[in-house]
């Protein structure tokens, strides 16, 4: 879907320099917008590996194994059938801790491995009480409302797409988007467990 958007977009875009006879200016604008893209996506990539290195040197030191500690009421109380212990837990922990550090691209190999142990773990419930696979289990449609509504105290992503398009004060956003995801994290943990309620009664 998003292809034909984006297509659509771009077509639109080439007709109306092409109707209003400024398709120099659409060439110009689609060369400068490449390098843009290509000095954004190196400045991105300096940032992704710093952190994805500083959550690696964490979890060979031990420090994510004590935050997944730390988050273990936290994990109980959201997925009271999960077992704390394992992969998938384990998973969950890293994805909503690189979360709150702001580091979607870090989060996203966490949250694709923790759904994929999630899944192992639906499949197995499905083939003991004899029920078709390919359903989404309640712990992942948990997972997946709590990594939408991204829990986020050091936007640090934000913060480097602001420093790169020369923002005076690039750390603004800090308060903002603390209070934002605050509030959307809050709303997801609530929605999830009155669904959890609703289907218990």
């Amino acid at each position: 879907m998003l292809n034909y958007l984006w297509s659509g977009m771009m077509l639109v875009g080439i007709l109306w320099g092409a109707v209003h006879g400024q398709m120099a200016e659409v060439t110009q604008g689609a060369l400068a917008a490449a390098g843009e893209a290509v000095s954004l996506c190196v400045t991105m990539l300096g940032v992704m590996a710093l952190w994805t290195g500083i959550l690696e040197i964490g979890g060979r030191a031990g420090l994510v194994d004590q935050l997944t500690r730390g988050l273990g009421p936290f994990l109980t109380f959201m997925f009271p059938g999960l077992d704390k212990d394992g992969a998938a837990a384990k998973n969950i922990a890293v994805n909503i801790i690189a979360n709150v550090l702001g580091l979607g691209w870090a989060a996203a190999p966490a949250g694709l491995r923790a759904m994929k142990e999630l899944k192992k773990l639906q499949e197995k419930q499905d083939r003991k009480v004899n029920e078709a696979e390919g359903r989404a289990s309640r712990e992942m449609c948990t997972f997946l409302i709590l990594n939408v509504s991204s829990l986020q105290l050091i936007p640090m992503n934000m913060i480097a797409y602001r420093s790169q398009y020369g923002s005076v004060n690039p750390e603004a956003i800090v308060g903002p988007a603390a209070a934002a995801t605050i509030i959307s994290t809050a709303v997801a943990v609530v929605f999830c467990k009155g669904m959890e309620r609703c289907k218990r009664e």
